[in-house]
C-alpha cells in the first residue's frame, strides 16, 4: 500500500509507538543511519507546519516578507529552499543559555508594601531592624519566678502588651501570659501544668526548675543588623511574617516582568467543538496562566488571526518587557513573525532550536529591554518554547537564581531541590528513566514524564508518557515534568535532566498536582 505521497510507507522503529512520534520524527528514527547531510536542520519539519500547509516537496510558492510573488514560485514537486535565516538551528542547551543572557540583569528594584510583595524576589538583603525578640518574653502561660521556691504569688498577672513589670525579688512569683515581658532578675517561667498553688497561696514546682527555662531572651533569634535573607530570596508568606517581625513595612523587590501574549491563526476557535477545518485555541487558555505561574504579569492576551499588519502594529506598540507570539514562526504563506521582526529591525538572538517538539521557536531583541519569544503553534511545541526560551529570560528579569542540576538522589536527600516558589525557579535535576526513550538522531527531545518511586528501594524514576506529539496535550496534562532526551535517545536507567512544571510544587495553585493521583491515564 502506497503512502499519500507515492512513496512506500516507512515502519517506525521497533519498540516505538507510532502515536508517540510525529511523521517526520518516525522517519528520522527509522533512517537513523542515513548520512547527516540529507537535510538541513533549518528546514521545516512536520511539527513546524501550520494546519493546511503542504509538505516541502509539494510547495509551489514561498512567502517573501509576508506575501507570495511569482518570481518565488517553483515547479510543483521541486523543494523550494528555505530562507537563509532557517538554515541553522541553535542547540537546545545553547538556546537556553542565550535566553538567560539576553538581559543584563533583573528589572529595576522597587519598594512595595508587604501585602504586595508576595511571590516577588528581594532586590536587597533583608537585615534585622531590631533584636528579635526585642525584650525578654515568656514562652508559656504560667508563673514567672525569682530565686528558689516555694514562691509567694502576688500582684496582678503579667499580660502581653502591657507596661514593663516591676522587678521580682527571690521567693516571689507572678502569673504571666505567653508573650508578656519578663521582670528583671527573673529566674524562670514555670508552665501552668508544672506548678501547684497550695492553700496558703504558695507556688510549688512539680518538676526541677532550670535557670532561664521557658524564657525567650532578647536577641534569641537575631540581633539588630543581622542578615536574615540575602538578595534574590523569594518572598513567601513566611518571609512576609519575618519581615514584619523584624520591623519592615515595605520591602525592596524586583517587580514582576510584564508580558503580552499574541495568539495568531485564522483557524482558531474560542468556543465550541472543532468543525470544518477549524480547531479550538488551546494556547489562549493555557499560556497566560502558565506565564503567571512563572511569576510574571500578563497585561493582555490578544487574538490577531493571520494578519500581518495587525501583528506588526501590535508588536510595535507593545510596552511590555516580553512579547510572546504563537504560531507564524516557520516559512509558510501566513507565517508573519519573521517579516515583522525584519520590519522592526529586531535582532534575532535564536532562530530555530535543535529540539523536538518546538524546532521553529525564536527569540529576538526588539529594542533595549524588550524581547519577543516566538512560539510554534502546536501546543506541546509551544510548551517546549516556553521552557527553552521564555522561562530562562523571565527568570533573569525576575531576579531569580540560575538553574542548578541535581541528581534524583540529591534532590531527595536535600528535601527536594525543587524550590517551592511556584515552579518559577524551575530548578533542573536528574532522574533515571524507567523505560527507554527514543530520541531524534540530531536534536534534543523533550517528553512528558511522571515521577514514581520504586516500592523496594524508594528510588525515584522518570516514567515517559505517551501522547507526546507536538500537537498533543494529553501527556503534559498528566505530567510532573519534561525529560530532556539527548540526540539518539536514552536507555532504561539512564539519568536524564528533568524540567519541573510550574504547578508540580506550586503553593499558589492549591490542588493542582496532576501526578498526585497514582493512576496513570496516558
Amino acid at each position: 500500500m502506497s503512502a499519500p505521497n507515492g512513496r512506500s510507507p516507512q515502519a517506525a522503529p521497533v519498540g516505538v509507538d507510532p502515536m508517540d512520534v510525529d511523521v517526520d520524527e518516525a522517519l528520522a528514527l527509522a533512517n537513523d543511519n542515513r548520512p547527516h547531510g540529507g537535510r538541513h536542520h533549518g528546514e521545516p519539519h512536520q511539527d513546524d507546519r501550520r494546519r493546511g500547509e503542504q509538505p516541502m516537496g509539494e510547495r509551489t510558492t514561498e512567502r517573501t516578507a509576508g506575501r507570495t510573488t511569482p518570481e518565488n514560485s517553483a515547479t510543483p514537486g521541486t523543494p523550494v529552499p528555505a530562507p537563509s535565516h532557517r538554515h541553522a538551528a541553535t542547540s537546545w542547551a545553547t538556546a537556553r543559555r542565550t535566553a538567560a543572557r539576553a538581559e543584563r540583569g533583573p528589572r529595576a528594584a522597587r519598594s512595595v508594601p508587604l501585602d504586595q510583595a508576595l511571590g516577588l524576589v528581594l532586590a536587597a538583603p533583608l537585615t534585622a531592624l531590631t533584636d528579635l525578640p526585642s525584650f525578654d518574653t515568656s514562652a508559656m502561660d504560667g508563673w514567672v519566678v525569682a530565686g528558689p521556691g516555694p514562691w509567694a504569688v502576688g500582684g496582678e498577672g503579667l499580660l502581653a502588651g502591657h507596661e514593663p513589670p516591676a522587678p521580682l525579688t527571690d521567693g516571689e512569683a507572678a502569673a504571666i501570659a505567653t508573650g508578656a515581658r519578663v521582670p528583671s532578675d527573673a529566674t524562670a517561667v514555670i508552665r501552668s501544668e508544672h506548678g501547684h498553688l497550695d492553700a496558703g497561696g504558695q507556688l510549688h514546682a512539680l518538676h526541677a526548675v532550670a535557670h532561664g527555662q521557658d524564657i525567650r531572651p532578647r536577641g534569641q533569634e537575631c540581633r539588630s543588623g543581622d542578615l536574615l535573607l540575602p538578595a534574590g530570596a523569594l518572598v513567601t508568606p513566611a518571609v512576609l511574617g519575618l519581615a514584619a517581625a523584624a520591623g519592615y513595612d515595605t520591602l525592596t523587590v524586583v517587580p514582576r516582568p510584564t508580558v503580552e501574549v499574541l495568539i495568531l491563526g485564522d483557524e482558531l476557535l474560542t468556543a465550541g467543538l472543532p468543525r470544518e477545518g477549524l480547531i479550538r485555541d488551546a494556547l489562549g487558555p493555557m499560556l497566560p496562566h502558565w506565564l503567571r505561574a512563572l511569576g510574571v504579569e500578563v497585561t493582555a492576551v490578544r487574538r490577531l488571526g493571520d494578519d500581518a499588519k495587525a501583528l506588526l502594529k501590535a508588536v510595535r506598540e507593545a510596552g511590555t518587557d516580553l512579547v510572546v507570539t504563537t504560531g507564524g514562526t516557520a516559512s509558510g504563506p501566513v507565517d508573519h513573525v519573521h517579516p515583522t521582526l525584519r520590519a522592526l529591525d529586531a535582532e534575532l538572538l535564536v532562530d530555530g532550536v535543535a529540539v523536538r517538539p518546538g524546532h521553529p521557536m525564536l527569540l529576538a531583541r526588539l529594542k533595549e529591554g524588550q524581547h519577543l519569544v516566538g512560539l510554534p503553534g502546536n501546543p506541546l511545541a509551544a510548551v517546549s518554547g516556553l521552557l527553552t526560551l521564555a522561562e530562562p529570560l523571565l527568570r533573569v528579569l525576575s531576579g531569580r537564581a540560575q538553574d542548578q542540576t541535581h541528581s534524583s538522589a540529591q534532590r531527595q536527600t536535600h528535601g527536594g531541590q525543587r524550590q517551592l516558589d511556584g515552579g518559577r525557579n524551575a530548578d533542573a535535576y536528574t532522574a533515571p528513566l524507567h523505560t527507554p526513550a527514543p530520541g531524534h538522531p540530531h536534536d534534543t527531545r523533550l517528553i512528558p514524564i511522571v515521577l514514581r518511586q520504586d516500592d523496594g528501594s524508594g528510588h525515584e524514576w522518570a516514567v515517559p508518557l505517551h501522547y507526546n506529539g507536538p500537537a498533543m496535550l494529553r501527556g503534559i496534562a498528566a505530567a510532573d515534568g519534561l525529560a530532556v532526551i539527548p540526540p539518539g535517545g536514552a536507555t532504561e536507567g539512564q539519568e536524564v535532566e528533568i524540567l519541573d512544571l510550574p504547578w508540580s510544587w506550586n503553593p499558589g495553585l492549591p490542588g493542582l498536582n496532576p501526578a498526585g493521583n497514582e493512576g496513570c491515564f496516558t
